[in-house]
């Protein structure tokens, strides 16, 4: 692999403006092809086969009209008086409703009888014109604003109008472009630490950025030929920041190291791109893999996802060993420009830095550090023991936004039910129930202890498909609700089936625990034959494997606290428990399994060098830590901080989200890269490097590391190497 990369990298440097101009090509390509064939983003969060998901496939073919998506218009009247009173206002509300786009017709709330008994809060059945799916999440904000604005405009009354329903709290704007800005920002500091040049700190940031906006457009694009989720380019672009800059930050590092030990620039870039280079391919493919697994949950939400984050992270690797190399050899001694501060001490030897001294330590008593780092992982995981996760619902969003307000105001007038309706289909061309037993199921329904009320059913013009609702008496994510639909489908035929968004979250949970095994086991089972290929042992990648699912279950632990706890929820910006989202959880899997690998491969390898090279397994240790911890350490502060910026979001989904991975990056890059990686190597000592004969030959093999005598030849510059193996704080040893 690493003389693939080498290659790929040089003839890139070579011809730089021609690798620039294809790098232009494509990206215009890419985004004119968005712009022509790209989709619209919706959520797909059905179960292949489940009740709700066979209840919307037989509306959507058979019942047109009711597959058409609907919201609710609320309304509250000014304090003391009620809606009868302030009934021109309403009608003239609902008149302005009717004439915005996608609107097909509202009901009136006075004819309709849904005013609450108080009569100061009410309701409007909006039915619009095409299904929800068609609409997209730029139509639906539109449509918000188009009725809120009924509050504000010139001909506003006292009369409150908000905007509510599955819809619309489903397709809700909130951008995190500004919380971004702060990461990018910190991501900077950073790198002006670490390379001391503002040249050398905007290069990784620059590449992640092109990386991330070409992927964009592919995602874009892919939302042409199927559902692609609203949260994929989000999630995905969280990710792919935080590794673009990574694999650019390690290239760099590298290169530059390498300069400063002598070699001219052409040296100094192909034995980057032959090590550091190398790595960032494995790495980055082991991500890809790891999101790519997400398709084995055949849940539609999570498969778009998953494919976005591979898409990301594959166009960021491809950056970092094609356009990177570019740049870096157009720059040449240029990459040193814009110097901050003074300049920078020479490298030291592996003997002179703190990471060496500590890693003598570590490996002289493995047994404290290995005990104490375990159990300090084991007591932040514990939480995770009561996890209880379900699907949010409007009552979960900010307070400021409209589908929040509608929630609680429908909530006041009408009880929480109202806010988790059950859509129950009838396929009469199926055997079970006739058209003259409807009514019998509809009575048998409203029986169910939990259902409130239950409306009036709605026949298809060719009289195959009858539809109607109903009401429990919990909301959405109340677990009362979900026992509730559990009885519902106890008592009804086998040709009626249960919806509504309470009963597609139960169906897609359920589904979800029955595929996560086998998806947990393929992750793991991808990465362990991976990291035997690389680094031909058994014990070395089962130890990544465990210390990566220690690292997982601590982020775990922490959502837990914050979220499901609600210690320190206030921090976050909401106001106590929220509900831990279960697709969120399914997420963070792969992407912490992926990203845990980078910094255990970029650790391992310089190790296994290391360890090639003297034989002396605690001596490798402790110059693989002194190899990769400065760079290693930033970048995982990176990460960090790009994360942690997503806490800043107002959906709480992207709050958990951003904190998890940041939190498990964190705890990877100290307690078990400092702590139980060396504790656990000295103690294993040769035997970490042990694999079987006959495994061996079936193995193929993957080398992420260079020799020197395949890299350019050095400058008559270039210092003679010392016999003892000095080694720069990016792992390039130097022999003396």
């Amino acid at each position: 692999m690493n003389r693939l990369t080498r290659a790929v990298a040089m003839a890139s440097a070579r011809h730089p403006w021609r690798t620039i101009a294809s790098w232009v090509l494509a990206v215009v390509a890419v985004f004119f092809l968005a712009a022509v064939g790209g989709g619209t983003f919706v959520d797909d969060f059905s179960a292949p086969g489940s009740q709700s998901s066979r209840a919307m496939d037989l509306v959507s073919n058979n019942f047109p009209e009711a597959a058409k998506g609907n919201a609710l218009v609320v309304f509250e009247a000014p304090e003391g008086t009620t809606l009868e009173e302030d009934q021109a206002d309403v009608t003239a509300v609902l008149e302005k409703v009717t004439g915005l786009d996608h609107v097909a017709s509202v009901t009136d709330p006075f004819q309709a009888g849904t005013i609450s008994q108080d009569g100061r809060i009410g309701y409007s059945v909006m039915t619009l014109d095409v299904a929800e799916r068609e609409m997209g999440k730029p139509a639906f904000a539109t449509l918000s604003e188009g009725v809120t604005s009924v509050n504000t405009g010139p001909d506003a009354t006292d009369l409150r109008v908000e905007l509510g329903g599955d819809a619309v709290f489903l397709n809700a704007g909130g951008g995190s472009s500004g919380h971004v800005g702060i990461g990018l920002l910190v991501a900077l500091l950073v790198l002006l630490v670490v390379f001391g040049t503002f040249v050398a700190a905007v290069l990784p940031i620059g590449l992640a950025l092109v990386a991330v906006g070409t992927a964009i457009g592919g995602i874009t694009l892919m939302a042409g030929f199927m559902n692609v989720s609203v949260s994929a380019v989000p999630v995905a672009g969280l990710v792919g920041l935080g590794v673009g800059i990574d694999y650019a930050l390690f290239v760099v590092a590298r290169y530059r190291e390498n300069r400063s030990a002598g070699r001219d620039n052409a040296a100094a870039l192909a034995g980057a791109m032959g090590t550091s280079g190398a790595a960032v391919v494995f790495a980055g493919g082991t991500v890809v893999i790891a999101t790519s697994a997400l398709v084995i949950t055949g849940v539609g939400v999570l498969t778009s996802i998953g494919l976005a984050t591979a898409m990301m992270v594959l166009s960021s690797v491809i950056a970092a060993v094609t356009l990177l190399p570019a740049l870096l050899g157009l720059l040449g001694d240029r990459i040193d420009k814009g110097r901050i501060g003074s300049r920078h001490s020479a490298v030291k030897a592996a003997e002179e830095t703190a990471w060496w001294r500590f890693g003598h330590r570590v490996s002289a008593r493995p047994w404290p550090y290995l005990l104490a780092s375990i159990a300090v992982l084991l007591a932040i995981a514990a939480p995770a023991l009561w996890m209880q996760t379900g699907f949010p619902a409007a009552g979960d969003a900010p307070k400021e936004t409209t589908h929040r307000q509608a929630y609680d105001l429908l909530t006041e007038g009408f009880g929480v039910g109202i806010n988790a309706p059950l859509m129950v289909v009838v396929d009469l061309g199926a055997p079970g129930t006739d058209a003259a037993g409807v009514e019998v199921v509809a009575d048998d329904i409203a029986a169910v202890p939990g259902i409130a009320s239950v409306g009036e059913p709605r026949t298809s013009d060719d009289g195959d498909t009858v539809v109607f609702t109903a009401t429990p008496t919990t909301g959405p994510a109340d677990l009362d609700t979900s026992a509730t639909i559990d009885r519902v489908r106890d008592v009804i035929p086998g040709n009626v089936y249960i919806s509504g968004i309470t009963a597609v979250t139960d169906d897609l949970n359920a589904q979800l625990s029955a595929k996560l095994p086998l998806f947990i086991g393929a992750v793991i089972a991808v990465s362990l034959l991976l990291l035997m290929m690389v680094f031909r042992s058994i014990l070395v990648p089962l130890k990544a494997a465990v210390m990566n699912l220690l690292s997982i279950g601590a982020a775990y632990g922490v959502l837990v606290v914050v979220f499901q706890w609600g210690w320190g929820a206030e921090m976050l910006g909401l106001d106590g428990p929220t509900t831990i989202t279960s697709v969120i959880v399914i997420i963070m899997f792969p992407i912490l399994f992926g990203l845990s690998m980078d910094y255990e491969v970029f650790l391992l390898s310089r190790i296994r060098e290391e360890y090639d090279r003297t034989g002396d397994n605690t001596e490798s240790v402790a110059r693989g830590l002194a190899g990769t911890g400065r760079v290693v350490t930033s970048a995982a502060l990176i990460m960090v901080a790009v994360f942690s910026s997503f806490v800043f979001s107002p959906i709480p989904s992207l709050k958990m989200l951003g904190l998890g991975l940041a939190i498990a990056i964190l705890i990877d890059a100290t307690i078990v890269r400092m702590m139980l990686v060396p504790a656990t190597m000295a103690l294993l000592g040769r035997t970490n490097w042990w694999l079987p004969a006959w495994l061996d030959r079936l193995l193929p093999h993957l080398n992420l590391e260079s020799s020197d005598d395949a890299l350019p030849t050095k400058t008559a510059h270039s210092p003679t190497p010392s016999a003892d193996g000095a080694t720069t704080e990016t792992g390039e040893v130097v022999r003396r």
